[in-house]
């Protein structure tokens, strides 16, 4: 019996072990790419002018000159700092969880979203990167592994181009594979294009320029049948606020099917702060 006991604590720690270096693997693979994404950022880049936007549609020229200051040094990589809910369940059982996250941006290149939410056993953490998602319950039982494939990188690609919209303005500046065309009065649609991949983000601002509400068609699974396929995302934007020249919502409400009966806010997000330099 005592032979037993023994081998089965010793096979305990032989797993346990094995599950801890695996989660320090996580860590050390998200701390690696968010170092590869802020190492992009420029030292003294260039300022901007109305001039760079006087030849976009005026919904887009307006959500510009809201955005970014005149004179603003155009920072295109951020830290960001948020708290807020992640909805783990649908729109009947939304199944919140308070939750806190560091994200670096960085598009067209990519993004890092590190978070950890509920409390206790029900703790969940990890990161979402356009190469990978990867979540631990109690930070020693996965729970989420997916990546690694076309289909993935597309997905995250819809989500960091949308999220630049509204954190980066510089980062979708008109030039090369990024256009801006005009959809009504108060609405204008950024295409961006980078390395084989094409995202669409429809951007509509109020009066002064505020970008409240963004739509797109993200390639996604979040579906009941679980394939992946083009459909609607989107989310509301409140609550602005200036971070060294740049004005930003810090209050952001998202989710899938956005604008159908199916939709729910499943990334309710308070920021705290946003970085462009050291």
């Amino acid at each position: 019996m005592k032979v037993v006991i023994l081998l089965s604590a010793l096979f305990l720690v032989v797993v346990l072990s094995g599950l801890y270096l695996w989660r320090m693997g996580d860590q050390r693979s998200a701390q690696a790419e968010a170092d590869r994404l802020l190492a992009m950022r420029q030292t003294d880049p260039q300022r901007f002018s109305k001039a760079m936007v006087e030849d976009l549609p005026e919904p887009a020229r307006r959500y510009f000159h809201f955005t970014i200051k005149e004179g603003t040094p155009l920072f295109k990589v951020a830290e960001i700092s948020m708290r807020g809910q992640f909805g783990m369940g649908e729109k009947n059982a939304p199944n919140y969880l308070p939750m806190k996250a560091e994200q670096v941006l960085a598009a067209p290149e990519g993004f890092v979203w590190q978070m950890s939410g509920g409390s206790g056993a029900m703790t969940i953490s990890g990161s979402d990167t356009a190469q990978w998602t990867r979540f631990w319950l109690a930070g020693v039982i996965p729970v989420a592994r997916a990546g690694g494939t076309a289909d993935h990188a597309l997905s995250g690609f819809g989500r960091y181009i949308s999220e630049a919209v509204f954190w980066t303005p510089a980062a979708v500046l008109p030039g090369p594979g990024v256009t801006w065309d005009a959809v009504d009065e108060n609405t204008a649609r950024l295409t961006l294009s980078h390395d084989g991949r094409r995202q669409s983000v429809d951007v509509s601002v109020d009066a002064s320029g505020r970008p409240v509400r963004i739509v797109l068609e993200r390639w996604s699974n979040a579906n009941p049948d679980g394939e992946y396929r083009f459909q609607p995302f989107g989310g509301h934007l409140s609550e602005f606020r200036e971070f060294e020249g740049f004005r930003l919502p810090t209050h952001i409400e998202a989710g899938n099917m956005f604008g159908t009966d199916a939709y729910f806010a499943f990334f309710i997000a308070d920021v705290t702060d946003i970085r462009f330099t050291q």
